[in-house]
């Protein structure tokens, strides 16, 4: 059970109070930035900030995923500075062509997820950064196609190196 700010013991109820708070705060404005590291945080700690005392910051265990480890925590920050480089390197995005906006941002994101630099929470900021950086990007994305258990096996796809079904259902959501 991952220390929260009620103090809840029973991960049901956890799960239904981080459920609830990360819907509100999804709906206010998301925290303004220039697309980088930082700005990935303060995304983080805006969606989280009514649950973890340490929301936004990177967390400090190793993790694994049925048996696939993240990113250890000593190279999380080199990791994401390196990650976000790339991305301003690539100007954001912009002036692509939907596919080609869908096929980089793949990468960005499957990158990202091997990242995982939080203890919970970031496949839902994964996908909100991806939703502001596409808009940003003049790709906005349209949530209400996106079929969250198959874009879950496309993620963990491209944890393993198959970045094609994650590239198809972010052109699906692009729609251009």
């Amino acid at each position: 059970m991952l220390k929260n700010k009620l103090g809840l013991r029973y991960q049901g109820q956890l799960s239904a109070f981080e459920a609830l708070s990360v819907a509100v705060r999804a709906e206010e404005p998301l925290p303004h930035g220039r697309f980088s590291a930082a700005h990935y945080c303060a995304v983080h700690r805006h969606l989280f900030q009514d649950v973890y005392g340490w929301a936004g910051r990177y967390r400090t265990v190793r993790m694994t995923k049925d048996r696939s480890p993240f990113c250890f925590p000593e190279n999380i920050a080199g990791e994401m500075r390196a990650l976000f480089a790339r991305l301003r390197d690539a100007d954001l995005l912009r002036e692509r062509e939907a596919k080609a906006f869908a096929e980089e941002a793949a990468a960005f994101l499957a990158y990202l997820n091997a990242i995982h630099p939080f203890r919970e929470g970031n496949g839902r900021t994964q996908l909100t950064f991806t939703a502001l950086l596409a808009a940003q990007a003049g790709h906005p994305l349209d949530l209400s196609r996106l079929e969250p258990a198959s874009f879950l096996q496309a993620m963990i796809a491209s944890f393993f190196g198959d970045e094609a079904p994650l590239r198809r259902h972010l052109w699906t959501l692009v729609g251009d």
